[in-house]
């Protein structure tokens, strides 16, 4: 049976202030779980219906009801587990190979897509304003479809860390210059702005080049590409080059 204390700890967490309090944060759905299990990040304790548990006994893990998994669940349709992992510490940052630089992303579906970006493209190192969605939002642990689990985020103030470090600094701006033509250093920093208002005047002051993804729209009707779209290109571009 599931405690009112376990249910109360597991719904809290589906709020940033308690997954900061307790230092945990939900993980869902066979596939996803499976990929933290096999990951560095300490599991706390699994809940799982009786099928799962059959094949993953070796874990700290409670069995529950369907039902009891429905109340506790985040997902319109539960998955057999929920696992409760601990937030791992922050990492050191250093400033070699290429870095992604998240300002102000708010929407949880485009940082957990940009997660999965990262992991595609070997991006060791994702750092994201203060005020972008939480990497342990459940809705962003989804989206990233287990790629949390291999890559550190870390959050921090960009104009410090910016000021600090010694890399060039691309940012992606609407009146950029043509990625297509522009020579990328292969050790260096790749800045994107929130969805609806691009990078802030702040942080484009810190960077030493302004690159745009061309547009081929002869009607000019298309506004913007979607962030998590500009994302891939631009990576698939800096690995490319």
């Amino acid at each position: 049976m599931l405690s009112k204390n376990q249910h109360k700890l597991i719904t809290s967490l589906h709020q940033k202030k308690y997954r900061n309090q307790h230092q945990l944060f939900v993980v869902e759905g066979v596939k996803v779980v499976n990929e933290f299990l096999s990951s560095s990040i300490q599991l706390e304790k699994l809940f799982c219906t009786e099928d799962y548990y059959n094949s993953n006994a070796k874990h700290t893990t409670q069995i529950i009801t369907e039902n009891e998994l429905a109340k506790i669940s985040n997902l319109s349709t539960p998955n057999k587990v929920l696992g409760l992992f601990k937030i791992p510490k922050p990492i050191v940052l250093d400033d070699k190979g290429l870095i992604l630089v998240l300002d102000t992303i708010n929407d949880p579906g485009n940082l957990g897509t940009i997660i999965r970006l990262c992991d595609w493209f070997g991006v060791t190192k994702l750092v994201c304003s203060k005020n972008t969605v939480d990497c342990y939002n459940a809705k962003v642990v989804q989206a990233t479809m287990g790629s949390l689990s291999r890559l550190p985020v870390v959050y921090t103030d960009l104009e410090s860390y910016l000021s600090a470090i010694e890399l060039p600094v691309y940012g992606a701006i609407m009146k950029g210059e043509n990625i297509y033509k522009t020579k990328i250093k292969k050790d260096a920093i790749l800045v994107m702005g929130s969805e609806s208002n691009g990078i802030s005047k702040d942080i484009e002051g810190f960077l030493t080049q302004k690159i745009t993804i061309p547009r081929f729209d002869k009607n000019n009707s298309t506004e913007s590409l979607n962030v998590a779209t500009a994302t891939a290109i631009l990576l698939n571009e800096f690995r490319r080059s």
